[in-house]
């Protein structure tokens, strides 16, 4: 098929977004001065519409590309929208209301300037001037870059529509003609808004509005055909009106065509006339008689003309076309002419073409300088579109327009399907109902008031089922209904609904106008309700479509430069249609389930041959065979139209933009067709030519099967049955799978995902590495729900698409322009193109035909285009799509199967089956190193394998299991994948590390320890070892931990726990119980009190609560009790050394006040603890908690003293007793505790009730040996009874505690009491006397040493512990000389204190009498020795 480039191609009609919600016009109220008092509603119109074309929407570098305006008239209300294919335009939607007018029919013209666009709107009694900003002044910079801009229209709320120099009323005379309805309007050079109406005269009416930024009067000319001018200014009445000119020549159809400085105005009348006319020289040019060119005249002349239609057309080079349509009854005929200028400014027109029809009704038809697009209404009131090039067509053949069809009027239900779910279906599959026929159906079924429902695509089929069901269930009079009676019901309230629907979209598809831009020849077909669009049908598509009466005529050489091979695909075509036209609806549903359900499409085209043969009554099959006969070649003719349908050619494909083009070249590329309405036209048109071509390889299926059945010779030619058996069939079987999976996809809708879905799917995907591939983009605002196919346009293909096209340019890109059939025609085969080659690129392989020297060329995408559209719907969290696509591809698709299956894993993840996931997770490692999505995949970020591939694929799977949350399956990955590892230990380690962790977590302890035996890599398996048991004792699973035999990891573990058991904090987590634990466990005794006595010294450093001082009483108790188990020369440990509870691993140097780092101690001293050490430990703990039990200020100190401090801590605190103890068991002196004593009696002395009250609890705290409880008794004297309680029981050599008793009283100014001083004169009068001089208590030591004086010579001799007085028979005595002298010395120093010197002499007598009787013993006990 070389020469199809030339052929005329039919076109397809696509429509606008019918899932986009209805239109939300902004309303403004357009009030005219003076006419208020007009009667509406006198004159009504039919309905119109028309549109704008922006001059420079052809190019490729414009604002306004592919921007156009269209609009909608009916009654006094005027709809105006404005479009892009580019970008989403906001607030592009308005409705004027002009009052007490009505619009006239196509009585909307839009001009543009460079700073505005002017909108000029006729009424039948005003004209009005409109001024927008133009585009291209709206926005700062051409560069676009946004996916949405506001439209012209955003700010019309500040228009002023009563500003007079915008609109003016239409003067009474010459007046509108009643009954016309043509218009005109224009621009002048000079910004004059003229506007041309048929006078009721039958002459031309012109009212011209001065330029809106200059003043100015408005004039009005009427234009005559003799040629004679009338100026008639506003305000003026003739008394008469000229008659000399009828009404048969009113004009019928109106049109203007600007010039330099004039504008030709052209006419075509109810006379049969064309009439131009001047409007500078306000004069008539030419006349002309077009019934001339029209065959058969005579009967016209004797009428007046209706439905007359007059176009024109414009070229630079080939001058200006007038297109006019003379209508007839049952016939009607298309005269073109050119118009040509003479010498002396006189103008003729030059016959071009005349072209004849039979449709009746002519809607409208546009004119091009080589073409005629007509819109009929035929006599069943079917929309009929047709186009003719005017100028070649010597044959005058009309190209059809294959026109969207109406919904059938019957659904088929079979008995197993449910109707409401089969209407929903019908309703709701794209393309088939817009949402404005839905919303308006479902008001009228609930009877709503409301005058547009505002509902989204879902929100939609929500309230349709919503409002059948509840009409259903209040039409329900019975209780109880059988099941058929209730799908009988429940079916006609569905068909009920749907009848409604049928009326409405029958009603919005009514077409009203033909939009034609010549800039790009898009051609758009306006309708009541929406917007068509019509674009140019394939090679295929065209033959397979074409009428019959077209293919009858159909140009061969325009298929192939071989005439008998063109000849063949013409027959091979029409016994397709044959078998087409044959094919029932139940064979087509069968065709379609057998692929759905993944069934041979083969065996189904087998047995619809079958059926197709049994119910033959008419012969079809006998006319196909004779057909067959006409091939000289069916098996090239099958390969030729097969090898057209799968798009072998050699296209390379850029992964983007190229990047030596300038970024606003690059930018500006990017947003060309990216509206969503030129994504949705995209994949509509791919879905139409998806659904022809599937019919046309279901029909050539069954064809085959018809070949292989009759197997002639004759027919199929010497030995070529094999070869249609093999290549044949097993070619045309995957492209009708394929055709049938893209479209599928077209009419399967993309699921709206929540925000935090997409952002945890983003989440997974960057575990994987790919969120910076270009089709995991998030999907962007779009306005109606997508279907998947749109959803990778939009996202991926496009950007791809529009780099190929734009590649290499042919021209520069500054001149390149747009042209609509050429870059639809193209975007739809790439995007095609894309799907196919992913699809069939390994069905070449094996069908190629044998005589082939090469195989066919395919398309060469990169970054493997069919793992591009899996990928996209991935990003877009599309999974439930994903899946059904993969599952639709499993069985006859083998391209990319490894990427199939881990994306099909990933949406089992993502549906929480697992277990399935991980199958195609394993299945799909096979593939890594073939596949470019795998190898992407595993690659590392330096572009380099880091492992094995496959490694490094089961790595990349293995953290996305474990970030999805499914330990199990991670351990069943990394256990297949250790085969795969092989004799690589690290990879081993990396592997058996991972089945550790997941173990561990999931609580399978001795797996997990199992699987750590295992691991080779010793730094690996020091770290899991650590892990193990910090997490086992956060578990409180301590023992698993103490249990498990740790082979050659005994010390390592123990390392792990002391170094844990010293980095933490006592209060979180108690490591050094279960190392006490284990140390028992295996019976090492001696390590397990070592354990505890270093826990005991930090509880008592480190925990200052009553907890810890119990605590470590006990961890001490625990040390003794393991000592006492083991043999007494082996029963001690080593003194932690201060590093072991203060440097532990992770913390911060010690640093002096300077903040230098303290150097470390060195030639430390290794200190021995025995039982006996530890006992007094343990002793010392339990006295501190008691210390803490009585007075709870002392936690906080009492933990980490040492027993001198204890001391003095429980002296203060009052326990005497306890401290007595202590002093005890660590052989200390008890001056302290007597010290303190004695000081505490001295603040009871001299104390208020106050200190009497607090006294009492300590008091009660120290055993007396004697409780007095009677009243006189005092905390007081309690007190001085404990003192004196202590001095009698604890005597030492020396009399040290009455010294630092007394010494501490006196000290304090406090008289001794009696028994005290009674007490120390039986022990050491003579220290006592010393004591008295020490603090200047001279006559206390005057009594003291005059008592002591007669005690010696044996007066009350047992109160000074003087066992035998001063005698010649008893032993000697002597008295304190030396202290008697200083206390004389000290009396004597103040001679002049008469007081002292009495004292004195009392000394001296004492003394004199004393040594009277010294000298008397003295002498009997001379006589007794010398006796």
């Amino acid at each position: 098929m070389a020469a199809a480039g030339s052929l005329e191609r039919s076109f397809v009609e696509l429509s606008g977004s019918e899932r986009e919600r209805p239109r939300h016009f902004r309303e403004f109220t357009v009030c005219g001065v003076g006419t208020a008092n007009a009667l509406i509603g006198t004159v009504k119109y039919s309905e119109s519409a028309g549109g704008f074309y922006y001059v420079e929407s052809g190019k490729l570098f414009s604002v306004t590309r592919n921007r156009f305006i269209h609009w909608k008239t009916f009654g006094d209300t005027l709809e105006l929208m404005e479009e892009s294919l580019d970008i989403n335009l906001l607030n592009n939607a308005v409705r004027l209301k002009f009052q007490n007018c009505s619009l006239l029919p196509a009585g909307v013209h839009i001009s543009e300037t460079q700073y505005h666009v002017i909108i000029l709107m006729l009424t039948n009694q005003t004209v009005h001037r409109l001024l927008l900003p133009h585009p291209s002044r709206m926005y700062r910079s051409e560069l676009v870059t946004e996916s949405q801009m506001q439209s012209i229209f955003t700010d019309i709320g500040k228009v002023d529509f009563r500003d007079p120099c915008n609109y003016q009323l239409i003067p009474a005379v010459p007046g509108l003609s009643p009954n016309s309805t043509t218009s005109a309007a224009w621009l002048s050079n000079d910004g004059e808004a003229l506007f041309a109406l048929p006078s009721a005269s039958g002459g031309i009416f012109v009212l011209k509005l001065p330029p809106y930024d200059i003043p100015g009067m408005v004039s009005v000319v009427e234009l005559k055909q003799s040629s004679v001018m009338q100026r008639l200014l506003i305000g003026w009445m003739p008394t008469a009106i000229r008659g000399d000119q009828g009404s048969s020549d009113r004009p019928l159809s109106l049109a203007v065509h600007c010039v330099e400085h004039d504008a030709f105005i052209f006419a075509l009348c109810q006379d049969h006339k064309l009439r131009m006319w001047s409007y500078k020289d306000q004069m008539c040019l030419m006349v002309a008689d077009v019934l001339e060119y029209v065959p058969v005249n005579k009967d016209l002349r004797l009428i007046a003309g209706t439905g007359h239609k007059l176009r024109l057309a414009y070229s630079p080079s080939m001058g200006l076309y007038l297109g006019i349509y003379m209508h007839a009854p049952k016939r009607g005929q298309f005269c073109i002419f050119q118009l040509v200028s003479t010498e002396n400014s006189r103008y003729s027109l030059d016959h071009i073409s005349s072209l004849f029809t039979s449709q009746e009704t002519l809607i409208d038809f546009a004119l091009t300088s080589t073409d005629i697009w007509a819109l009929w209404h035929d006599a069943e009131n079917q929309t009929v579109v047709k186009y003719i090039n005017f100028e070649h067509n010597v044959a005058g053949q009309w190209n059809p327009v294959f026109m969207q069809p109406l919904p059938e009027e019957e659904i088929i239900i079979r008995d197993d399907q449910d109707p409401r779910e089969m209407y929903l279906q019908s309703l709701f599959t794209p393309g088939r109902f817009i949402n404005a026929a839905l919303c308006k159906a479902l008001q009228i079924f609930c009877r709503r008031t409301e005058r547009n429902l505002d509902l989204s695509w879902s929100e939609l089929k929500k309230e349709v089922t919503l409002a059948v069901e509840s009409e259903l269930q209040g039409s329900v009079t019975e209780y109880e209904y059988s099941q058929e009676e209730f799908r009988n019901l429940q079916q006609e309230f569905w068909y009920k609904f749907y009848a409604c629907c049928l009326q409405y979209q029958e009603a919005l598809s009514h077409p009203l106008a033909l939009h034609l831009n010549p800039h790009t020849n898009m051609m758009c077909l306006l309708k009541k309700g929406y917007l068509s669009f019509l674009v140019p049908s394939s090679l295929v598509d065209h033959l397979y479509l074409l009428p019959d009466e077209n293919l009858l005529t159909e140009d061969e050489t325009t298929i192939s430069d071989d005439v008998d091979v063109a000849r063949d695909v013409i027959c091979l075509i029409k016994c397709l249609r044959l078998i087409g036209e044959s094919v029932t609806m139940d064979m087509s549903v069968m065709m379609e389930m057998r692929c759905y359900n993944l069934q041979s499409p083969e065996k189904a085209a087998e047995q619809i041959l079958e059926d197709l043969i049994t119910i033959d009554v008419e012969n079809v099959m006998e006319d196909i065979c004779s057909k067959l006969q006409e091939i000289k070649n069916p098996i090239h003719a099958i390969g030729l139209l097969l090898r057209e349908m799968d798009y072998e050619t050699e296209v390379e494909m850029e992964k983007g933009f190229n990047p030596a083009q300038p970024l606003n070249i690059r930018i500006n590329l990017s947003q060309l067709y990216g509206g969503s309405t030129a994504g949705y036209l995209v994949c509509r048109g791919v879905c139409k030519i998806a659904s022809t071509r599937f019919l046309i390889c279901r029909d050539l299926l069954i064809l085959q099967q018809l070949l292989m059945r009759l197997g002639d010779a004759v027919i199929l030619g010497p030995g070529q049955l094999f070869q249609a058996q093999q290549d044949l069939l097993h070619r045309t079987a995957p492209l009708l799978l394929s055709y049938y999976l893209i479209k599928w996809g077209s009419q399967c809708l993309a699921t709206d995902v929540p925000v935090d879905t997409l952002e945890s799917n983003l989440q997974h995907l960057a575990v994987l590495e790919l969120t910076d591939s270009g089709a995991l983009m998030a999907n962007k605002f779009v306005s109606s729900p997508q279907t998947i196919v749109e959803l990778f346009f939009q996202d991926v293909a496009r950007k791809h698409i529009i780099s190929h096209l734009f590649s290499q340019p042919k021209a520069p890109l500054s001149q390149t322009g747009l042209n609509w059939p050429e870059m639809t025609t193209a975007i739809t085969n790439y995007l095609l193109q894309l799907f196919l080659w992913s699809l069939l690129s390994n069905v070449y392989i094996y069908v190629l035909p044998r005589k082939c020297k090469s195989p066919y060329p395919v398309a060469r995408w990169p970054s493997n285009p069919g793992c591009l559209f899996l990928e996209c719907l991935m990003g877009n969290c599309q999974y439930v799509q994903l899946q059904d696509y993969i599952q639709l591809l499993h069985p006859w698709c083998q391209v990319n199967v490894g990427s199939c299956r881990f994306m099909l894993g990933q949406c089992y993840l993502v549906t929480g089956e697992g277990q399935k996931a991980l199958e195609c997770f394993c299945q799909a490692a096979s593939e890594v190193g073939k596949e470019e999505f795998l190898d992407r995949l595993i690659r590392s970020e330096d572009g380099e394998f880091v492992s094995t591939p496959r490694l490094q694929y089961y790595d990349k799977v293995l953290r996305l299991l474990a970030v999805v949350g499914l330990p199990e399956l991670v351990i069943q990955l990394a256990t297949s994948a250790l085969t795969e590892a092989g004799d690589d230990w690290k990879s081993q380690a990396t592997l058996r590390t991972c089945i550790f962790k997941h173990h561990l977590d999931l609580g399978h302890n001795s797996q997990a320890y199992e699987t750590l035996t295992q691991i080779a890599d010793s730094s690996r398996q020091l770290d899991c070892l650590r892990q193990l048991v910090v997490v086992l004792c956060e578990r409180s699973q301590l023992q698993d931990l103490v249990e498990f035999p740790y082979v050659n990891l005994h010390n390592e573990v123990v390392g792990i726990i002391e170094s844990r058991a010293r980095a933490v904090d006592l209060m979180t987590h108690n490591y050094y119980e279960l190392l006490y634990a284990f140390h028992i466990y295996r019976h090492n005794y001696r390590k397990a009190g070592t354990v505890m006595f270093e826990y005991g010294l930090r509880l008592g450093r480190e925990v200052r609560t009553l907890w810890g001082l119990e605590k470590q009483g006990n961890c001490y108790l625990a040390a003794i009790n393991c000592l006492r188990l083991i043999c007494p020369e082996y029963a001690w440990i080593v003194q932690p050394a201060s590093g072991a509870v203060y440097d532990r691993p992770g913390a911060s140097p010690k640093r002096n006040h300077d903040g230098e780092c303290t150097a470390a101690p060195t030639n430390q001293q290794i200190e021995i603890l025995e039982l006996e050490d530890l006992e007094k430990e343990c002793s010392l703990a339990r006295i501190r908690l008691t210390l803490a039990q009585h007075d709870p200020s002392a936690v906080a100190v009492a933990g980490s003293s040492s027993a001198e401090e204890m001391v003095t801590l429980l002296v203060q605190a009052g326990l005497f007793d306890t401290a007595i103890s202590l002093c005890q068991t660590f052989k200390l002196p008890l001056t302290p505790v007597f010290e303190g004593l004695a000081f505490k009696c001295i603040k009871l002395q001299f104390g208020g009730e106050a200190a009497q009250a607090e006294a009492w609890p300590w008091l009660a705290a120290n055993q007396l040996s004697l409780v007095i409880t009677t009243k006189e008794s005092s905390a007081t004297d309690e007190a001085w009874r404990l003192l004196s309680t202590y001095l009698e029981r604890y005597k030492v050599q020396n009399n040290l505690y009455h010294h630092c008793v007394i010494n501490k009283l006196l000290s304090h100014g406090v008289p001794l009491p009696n028994w005290l001083i009674n007490s120390y004169k039986k022990v050491d009068a003579a220290e006592l006397l010393r004591l008295y001089l020490n603090y200047d208590l001279l006559e206390e030591a005057v009594d003291l040493v005059s008592e002591y004086v007669d005690a010696v010579l044996g007066k009350g001799h047992q109160y000074f512990g003087i066992e035998f007085p001063l005698s010649a028979t008893a032993p000697v005595v002597w008295l304190p000389y030396s202290s008697i002298d200083q206390l004389l010395q000290a009396l004597g120093e103040n001679s002049a204190n008469s007081h002292n010197i009495a004292l004195s002499q009392k000394i001296l007598d004492k003394l004199e009498d004393y040594q009277q009787k010294v000298d008397m013993a003295t002498r009997d006990l001379l006589y007794r020795r010398n006796l």
